[in-house]
């Protein structure tokens, strides 16, 4: 694959799923692209903790502790004209991002320009919270269908096995890390095409 490089904005928070940032930013990565990772209140050089989300038969996911994860970006100084694409990983963190006034600017950013956008997981909390779901179809952990309903959105049921994505314009979807390999080649998919 020769895919040109890119310049990726990913917003997490302490307490984003592990899988979903660790390893979307090392695919990413590994394909060229340049990935900025900021977290509101942080600096280049600081770090976020991750959960580990597991599916072990409960009514529920499992939560675990992670890793640290590196920010590489200034929060308070990052313009989001300066990205072709944005990541948004799920976990935790989207639960407080969300209620974060320049998260939600810098979301709506990529809606408006019509730039890439990957969700996966809680991500889509911060989707609906910003108000760019609305008359969208989106795919997420399914105890957040409500919220994409709520915003306007028509929740995509995900595969049985998790490993689906949903693609609609320039936004991908899925509903958690065993979707990785689908939701990244859409994403991908969505960059080869972005007019970079």
């Amino acid at each position: 694959m020769n895919l040109a490089p890119h310049r990726i904005l990913m917003i997490v928070g302490d307490f984003v799923e592990d899988y979903e940032a660790m390893v979307p930013l090392q695919i990413l990565q590994t394909l060229g692209q340049d990935v900025v990772t900021v977290c509101p209140d942080k600096k280049a050089g600081d770090f976020v903790v991750t959960a580990i989300h597991d599916f072990e038969g409960h009514q529920t996911y499992s939560e675990k502790p992670g890793h640290r994860f590196a920010i590489t970006g200034d929060f308070a100084s990052i313009d989001p004209a300066d990205f072709d694409a944005l990541v948004i990983p799920g976990g935790r963190a989207p639960e407080y991002l969300r209620m974060i006034d320049r998260v939600l600017e810098l979301v709506r950013h990529f809606f408006d320009t019509d730039k890439p956008v990957a969700a996966i997981c809680h991500g889509p909390q911060i989707l609906s919270a910003a108000g760019v779901l609305q008359g969208r179809q989106c795919s997420c952990y399914p105890a957040v269908a409500a919220e994409v309903t709520v915003g306007g959105g028509q929740y995509v049921d995900p595969a049985p096995t998790m490993d689906s994505a949903h693609v609609q314009g320039n936004l991908v979807t899925a509903p958690a890390w065993p979707a990785h390999p689908a939701w990244m080649r859409e994403f991908v998919t969505l960059l080869e095409n972005s007019g970079k």
